[in-house]
């Protein structure tokens, strides 16, 4: 069994499905990149950085149960070929107010549904760390541990 790990910051839109007030789209995409953390004497510090590669394209499908709550399903495709997962939430998702007025804050754990591809088989988690703007602005930061045979 094959662990694959991935960190990759995915950004795009948010907006409504039309003819619904609790459907959400969202469409993303991230650039291949390096995530390096810090821990020092001034506590810690991260930040992503480009490396040549290609992109992954994010698309998925929210559904608001509650205040707070939120399911979501979708895909994310690696590069451009046939490298695909498809994930649903483990549980629900939270979302509400952040420390900055403008934007809403929220976390979600996927579970790998299926995939193709290098992902053919494949089983894993995926967390989402995630902000979304007035306007349906999404930065998405995604950490995932995949196994693949």
């Amino acid at each position: 069994m094959k662990q694959i790990i991935y960190a990759m910051q995915f950004t795009g839109n948010a907006a409504p499905v039309a003819g619904s007030s609790s459907v959400l789209k969202a469409v993303t995409t991230a650039s291949s990149c390096s995530l390096t953390t810090v821990a020092g004497p001034d506590g810690a510090s991260g930040r992503l950085e480009a490396v040549s590669g290609g992109q992954a394209d994010f698309e998925s499908e929210v559904t608001l149960t509650g205040e707070t709550s939120f399911r979501e399903a979708g895909t994310i495709r690696f590069g451009e070929t046939s490298h695909r997962l498809t994930f649903s939430t483990v549980g629900q998702g939270y979302l509400a107010d952040s420390a900055d007025a403008n934007l809403k804050h929220g976390t979600v754990t996927w579970r790998v549904d299926s995939g193709t591809g290098q992902f053919a088989n494949a089983t894993g988690l995926i967390t989402s760390n995630f902000t979304i703007g007035p306007n349906g602005e999404v930065t998405d930061n995604h950490f995932g541990v995949i196994f693949v045979r």
